[in-house]
């Protein structure tokens, strides 16, 4: 651990990255696996049970900040609370009507989805419009700047991920 590190650094202080939504993935684990050598409890079994509770402190730190780094969804949620657009999708579940439309509209398509490879055709759909998303969210982000209309943005995200996951629910019934 070097002095200049701080528990309460952000994550993109942490990792030594630019508070940026487009990341260079091979970079992040790069920086993961730097700062994991350097934290690991283990370099610090001679240094007594303090040093090793605070090793311990650092390694999980460093392992939440990566976990949220590496998600997309999760990196872009964290960007709009850095920049105080709070995502607050527990009280804000409100969308545009066409995107609620979309959501019926792919609910029912999986409830009409007579064997797995009409869900998979689904899915496919669903992950290229989660990609498009995706991208929108990275140019609101770190083009625009707009960090309440990313809000919006990872709210909607967060739908299309929890429908995915129904999807794959789905997928492992049909597939045994």
């Amino acid at each position: 651990m070097t002095p200049a590190m701080k528990l309460s650094d952000d994550d993109f202080t942490l990792f030594g990255l630019p508070q940026r939504h487009a990341l260079d993935r091979s970079e992040l684990d790069e920086r993961w696996r730097a700062l994991q050598s350097q934290v690991h409890p283990d370099r610090f079994t001679s240094e007594g049970a303090a040093s090793q509770r605070l090793a311990m402190q650092w390694a999980v730190r460093v392992n939440e900040a990566y976990q949220r780094l590496k998600d997309p969804l999760k990196r872009g949620a964290y960007l709009c609370e850095l920049r105080g657009a709070a995502i607050d999708a527990d009280n804000n579940t409100a969308m545009p009507s066409a995107f609620l439309m979309q959501q019926m509209a792919w609910r029912e398509a999986l409830d009409d989805a007579a064997d797995a490879d009409a869900v998979r055709q689904l899915d496919d759909t669903v992950a290229a419009d989660e990609h498009a998303l995706l991208a929108t969210l990275e140019r609101t982000l770190d083009q625009q700047g707009e960090p309440r209309a990313a809000a919006q943005q990872v709210r909607a995200l967060m739908f299309v991920a929890r429908f995915r996951d129904d999807i794959h629910r789905r997928l492992d019934a049909l597939d045994p």
